[in-house]
């Protein structure tokens, strides 16, 4: 009766526990582990967080035709409930495919942009491209906003190993 009891008790934090589905990789150039959460759909766009030592990666790919984007392009991340914002600026390659990239620094703790990511839900990604400066604005349904802040929780959470 007993280990029923501690059974039904610990059930839930096991069911919690295996939401993360984070891909376990090697770099091909540099033999150091990754990690990856693959693509996850959001309303027109779809994002993947990569992490590996020394940065966290997040990758947006853009629907819709010139979406051009360069060093000079931003993304500003709007947090539901309230006004707070925060701007990050392209660091992938110039592009014209809807390509757009940010990094983050990873170090041993855990870093305040990627902390809020996991802990604050985002109500909208406006990205303003280098074609007309007219922004692509991309609201991010509820359930979009949890499954964000579930999957920077679990990258940021594994790739605390990954830093030396």
């Amino acid at each position: 009766m007993k280990l029923l009891l501690s059974l039904i008790i610990i059930f839930p934090f096991a069911i919690k526990a295996q939401d993360c589905q984070i891909k376990k990789e090697t770099d091909q150039f540099t033999r150091e582990p990754k990690l990856s959460t693959g693509f996850i759909p959001l309303q027109l766009c779809s994002l993947s967080i990569d992490a590996d030592r020394k940065a966290f990666d997040f990758f947006f790919t853009l629907e819709g035709a010139d979406r051009c984007f360069d060093d000079n392009s931003t993304v500003v991340v709007v947090f539901d409930g309230n006004k707070q914002k925060t701007t990050f600026r392209n660091s992938g390659s110039m592009n014209c495919e809807g390509l757009f990239h940010f990094t983050v620094r990873n170090v041993p703790e855990t870093p305040f942009a990627v902390k809020r990511f996991s802990s604050q839900k985002i109500s909208q990604l406006i990205f303003t491209g280098n074609n007309n400066k007219k922004p692509a604005v991309i609201t991010l349904t509820p359930a979009q906003q949890q499954t964000f802040m579930q999957i920077s929780g679990c990258i940021a959470a594994d790739a605390k190993t990954l830093v030396n």
